[in-house]
């Protein structure tokens, strides 16, 4: 029987990349449309799970990244991000808890990134989120392994997306690539590569780490 898995914003980007290759090794990928499961509303991750959902796999891709200087911070924006990118995540992991003690497997990767160790001007509230998603991690990986469930976070670089354009200007991505090492942006399906293996049976070992793949752009 194939494993079930559940990707957050599986529509676009790295998502789609995951729920493509997934497809492609014989997994059952559900993607829910926002209007089944909207990350702003906890209410909504309720509704969803009313019925019994047997989900083998968790990837809590989808995020929001707002770009603002602290002073301009607004306490609505500030807390719609750590919902979406930190809260939901975790509600999402109690939800598939329960099957994956009862089959004593259980895979769980976490969409992190760069901006959880290091950061930019304009990402306090971004970079406080995927902090808290490494955290939520961490301690995840340490109380279900036992359950043999695995939980680890890839924290991505800058990737050739719609969101990376979205924020930053060609002069930037110009000055972006000049920083790092390989000398190019990841392509989301890169990254897809690293998630698959990560939720696979190959992956036997690995667990409560922040996984980086950014082409050498954090050493330096």
């Amino acid at each position: 029987m194939s494993k079930r898995v559940l990707i957050t914003g599986g529509s676009r980007g790295i998502g789609q990349q995951i729920a493509k290759l997934m497809e492609a090794k014989g997994y059952e990928v559900v993607v829910p449309k926002r209007e089944e499961l909207n990350l702003e509303s906890l209410e909504s991750i309720d509704k969803y799970f009313a019925s019994e959902r047997k989900i083998d796999i968790l990837i809590n891709n989808a995020g929001i990244n707002f770009i603002s200087p602290l002073p301009d911070i607004a306490t609505e924006q500030w807390s719609q991000m750590l919902t979406v990118n930190l809260t939901a995540p975790m509600k999402l992991v109690q939800k598939v808890i329960p099957h994956m003690q009862k089959t004593k497997w259980g895979r769980i990767v976490n969409i992190s990134s760069i901006f959880s160790n290091l950061t930019r001007q304009g990402r306090a509230s971004y970079s406080a989120s995927k902090s808290g998603l490494n955290g939520l991690t961490r301690t995840a990986a340490v109380e279900l392994g036992q359950h043999g469930i695995l939980v680890n976070a890839v924290c991505p670089g800058y990737v050739e997306t719609q969101l990376t354009h979205q924020n930053n200007s060609p002069a930037d991505i110009e000055k972006i690539l000049k920083t790092i090492p390989v000398g190019r942006m990841a392509q989301p399906a890169e990254i897809a590569e690293l998630v698959e293996f990560l939720c696979s049976e190959r992956n036997s070992y690995i667990t409560g780490q922040m996984i980086t793949a950014d082409g050498g752009f954090s050493i330096q």
